[in-house]
């Protein structure tokens, strides 16, 4: 087993030790906390032939690189690289995967190191778990729609306002809204997955028994991310994908919604309201001007302020949410990780206006501890293309940005 070089996340102490696991806990000799690994030893026995190296392996190695030095150690082989003949890595992967390797491409101590190691067997996913999970969802948004629907008809019949009466139909709407927004939003990575060899899952639905009916989608990524590039293009698909739907829908459902001045709007005692953010706030002006009116929104246009929502969180720079993955493109590990933690504690301090804060800052603390791995090749410089994806995502995420989202107080 290659020996892992570590670092202390509080002091800095490094060290080598005969461990190759991602984080030891309360293991630095010098402060007593936590040390991450950050690249494996290069010592060992120097190989001067090529038996420890399937032969055709390293033959088609020498096609894409200039080898110096070569270590070996257990089942990995570390390459110092001299000259790089071959700058798409992805197209190395593709070749070194019919060998059944993989490999990761790092800056070392002012060096260029090829890691080789054996490719990890990809298990297969059970169809019938996400289609399960799937009709759970449709079920259980359905039922979150009538019930948002029934306050939206109380609203009309109230103050005999025109509107779609139609309790069922207006929670198939929702249904159908938020499904197509979600779905979209992982169809997105799942596409940009595909397109870059990255093997991962069809996305699962998430249902819920809360007044949307869902916890969102996922989709599981079973191998590394090859580049920057991609670690971009994966990060940046489901939300920018994900947003394009939930615009016409937004649109569609303020088009449906009903609204009455606020000099006639009886006096508000609790009740639940959606908190602003960019996008809504000039989608509001569009349809409303400037009038002081008591909206009612549509099912429709809460389905779209989800997705909103949806594409917000999932842009937080942080950890492995798919904001975290494009930060961690442009920053090391190390500094990514400070970064992580920076955003779990300003989250902590945002729970002063709404305290499911602490929840999302706890999360992003714990997960962050583990780290960002980032692409396996942070050698090859990031595109322009991606460059231009990355601060169209950081509109995105200023246009989507609720600080707020959801309050028993209007204002």
């Amino acid at each position: 087993m290659p020996k892992g070089i570590y670092e202390c996340i509080n002091c800095g102490h490094r060290e080598v030790k005969d461990s190759n696991e991602a984080l030891l806990e309360k293991s630095c000799p010098k402060c007593g906390d936590d040390m991450l690994l950050v690249g494996f030893e290069l010592s060992g026995e120097e190989i001067q032939s090529e038996e420890a190296v399937n032969e055709g392996l390293y033959k088609k190695l020498m096609e894409f690189y200039e080898f110096g030095e070569m270590r070996h150690e257990g089942q990995l082989t570390a390459f110092e690289v001299v000259a790089i003949k071959e700058e798409n890595f992805e197209k190395v992967l593709r070749e070194l995967e019919k060998f059944g390797y993989w490999a990761a491409l790092k800056k070392r101590d002012g060096k260029i190191v090829l890691y080789v190691f054996p490719a990890q067997p990809i298990k297969k996913d059970n169809p019938w778990i996400g289609i399960a999970l799937f009709i759970a969802t449709v079920i259980s948004t359905f039922f979150a729609g009538y019930w948002l629907s029934l306050n939206y008809v109380a609203f009309l019949d109230e103050f005999n306002l025109p509107g779609i009466r139609n309790v069922y139909l207006n929670a198939l709407a929702f249904s159908i809204s938020i499904l197509a927004i979600l779905g979209t939003h992982e169809m997105g990575h799942k596409i940009a997955a595909t397109i870059h060899g990255v093997k991962s899952t069809f996305p699962y639905f998430i249902p819920f028994p809360n007044i949307l009916g869902t916890m969102g989608a996922v989709i599981r990524v079973k191998s590394p991310i090859p580049t920057r590039n991609a670690a971009i293009a994966l990060g940046v698909s489901g939300p920018i994908a994900g947003f394009l739907v939930a615009i016409p829908v937004s649109i569609i459902g303020l088009k449906l919604s009903a609204a009455i001045p606020m000099s006639l709007a009886p006096p508000m005692e609790g009740g639940i309201y959606f908190g602003q953010n960019l996008l809504f706030m000039i989608l509001y002006k569009a349809f409303f001007g400037n009038q002081d009116l008591l909206v009612q929104l549509h099912p429709v246009a809460i389905a779209g302020w989800v997705g909103v929502l949806v594409t917000f969180l999932n842009l937080i720079p942080a950890a492995q949410l798919d904001g975290g993955h494009v930060a961690r493109a442009f920053m090391g590990e190390k500094l990514h990780y400070y970064f992580t933690m920076a955003i779990g504690f300003a989250l902590f301090m945002l729970g002063i206006l709404w305290p499911v804060w602490i929840l999302w800052a706890l999360i992003i603390l714990l997960i962050g501890r583990i780290g960002n791995p980032g692409a396996l090749d942070e050698v090859s410089p990031i595109g322009l293309k991606e460059k231009i994806l990355a601060l169209i995502v950081l509109i995105i995420f200023l246009l989507s940005a609720t600080p707020v989202p959801i309050s028993t107080n209007i204002g």
